[in-house]
């Protein structure tokens, strides 16, 4: 059968391109004109003519995307926005990410700089561990699985996983298929046919990040029998002889994600995560041209200020890309008395001073917010700073506007609204005691 031609319309999105194709199914560039924007629709090829058990197959990998439709929300997962059955060729909407695969960085003279993969590895244990927390394991976390978001200038800019025809769903009540992936980036168990957890998607992204840092696969063969033996028996080449630059420590951490006992393995996602972001935070990996704070970096900076203490991991991903990052050396004056404000600022590090009428009332470190008075005050009048805010450490700031926080999810905002509860009680209370006023409040 020759390549189909290629349809104007498909329920109601217009098809502006063909977007690649998988075994069974063929995805498309497409228009909502209803909303406005671009998406993916990921089509399986007609039945009719196919061999039974084929399309079989292709109705169970169909159904278990279908039931996932609007469940999945985290910056790095591709979002499922509808699912239609159609009799011959049902179809998903999906969300459209501008770029690449993956597997386009998957060849020897095209590796990404070591930094880049680790970074791209944290983000895709955060996607990960979201989904495990839905009560789903991927089951084919593989390097066409991941899509790469590519700006103007032909650089990285985010990492999102896609395809969840292989999904197993702890939630669901339907039949589900067993035994499928990618081979070169399945778990021992995951061919075994033994129970899984989340530890089966560790080793597949651990398989993926071995070929990302050396340009191949951790096991090859040229017959599946062989692979298949290897996969159960044998041991990675150490990616320090693969690569120059690579350090005892990431190759630890990734050939332990591929060790053959699961048991053996980072045993949750969050730790995963925490061990490749460490790489980056004690230098184990070579910064390249990728000098400026990273993703993985500002994310755990967040999750280590009281501010952020109540967020997930989705409403922190938010902030992370959301919010403005700042740098301030010693002696700037980021707010002066007199002055309108419209804008708050958290403190990631470093210091800043409090001074009223020339006097110091305060000083402020990593985790509290100055500004938020003014920025949240009810007339303009009020809107006026009070203080004079001086930097007296250098500090890395976190900045907010009222344009940024109104883009932000409703749980996010609510996340925020409690934070600003909490600060505003604190500032009560030490302006109580200050005071020496006989009523403390608790």
């Amino acid at each position: 059968m020759g390549p189909q031609p290629i349809p104007s319309y498909i329920g109601k999105y217009q098809v502006l391109r063909k977007l690649g194709e998988g075994a069974t199914s063929d995805v498309f560039l497409a228009y909502d004109e209803f909303h406005g924007r671009e998406v993916a629709l990921k089509r399986a090829r007609p039945t009719a003519g196919r061999p039974a058990n084929e399309a079989h197959f292709a109705s169970r990998f169909f159904a278990a995307e279908a039931a996932l439709v609007g469940r999945l929300h985290h910056p790095n997962v591709v979002q499922i926005m509808d699912a239609f059955d159609d009799p011959v060729a049902p179809y998903l909407v999906m969300e459209f990410v501008p770029g690449v695969t993956l597997r386009s960085f998957c060849q020897p003279s095209r590796l990404l700089p070591l930094e880049q993969v680790v970074e791209i590895g944290f983000k895709c244990a955060m996607a990960l561990g979201y989904v495990w927390r839905q009560g789903l394991i991927h089951r084919d976390v593989k390097p066409a699985n991941i899509l790469a978001a590519i700006d103007e200038q032909g650089e990285i800019t985010d990492v999102k996983l896609s395809d969840f025809g292989s999904v197993l769903n702890f939630h669901s009540d339907a039949t589900q298929v067993h035994r499928v992936g990618s081979l070169a980036y399945m778990s021992p168990e995951q061919l075994d046919g033994a129970t899984l957890d989340c530890r089966a998607d560790i080793y597949s992204l651990g398989a993926v990040l071995y070929h990302l840092i050396c340009g191949r696969p951790p096991f090859e063969a040229e017959t599946q029998g062989a692979l298949l033996n290897l996969i159960c028996h044998a041991q990675p080449l150490p990616l320090t002889g693969l690569r120059e630059g690579v350090t005892e420590a990431l190759d630890r951490l990734v050939r332990g994600a591929l060790a053959k006992d699961r048991g053996n393995r980072p045993s949750s996602w969050d730790e995963f995560a925490q061990a490749l972001s460490a790489l980056i935070t004690n230098n184990e990996v070579p910064r390249g041209r990728l000098q400026q704070v990273l993703d993985s970096e500002r994310f755990n900076l967040l999750r280590s200020l009281e501010f952020f203490e109540g967020f997930g991991d989705v409403e922190l991903w938010e902030v992370v890309h959301r919010a403005r990052w700042l740098r301030f050396p010693y002696g700037h004056r980021i707010y002066k008395r007199g002055q309108e404000g419209n804008q708050f600022y958290i403190i990631g590090q470093g210091e800043v001073e409090v001074y009223r009428e020339g006097e110091k009332v305060a000083t402020l470190g990593a985790g509290t917010s100055v500004g938020e008075m003014a920025y949240l005050a009810p007339s303009p009048d009020l809107k006026r700073h009070s203080t004079d805010v001086v930097v007296s450490k250098a500090a890395t700031v976190v900045s907010f506007t009222p344009d940024m926080l109104a883009q932000l999810q409703a749980e996010t905002r609510h996340r925020f609204d409690t934070a600003f509860i909490r600060v505003l009680v604190r500032r009560l209370h030490a302006a109580h005691e200050a005071l020496a006023h006989p009523r403390r409040i608790l």
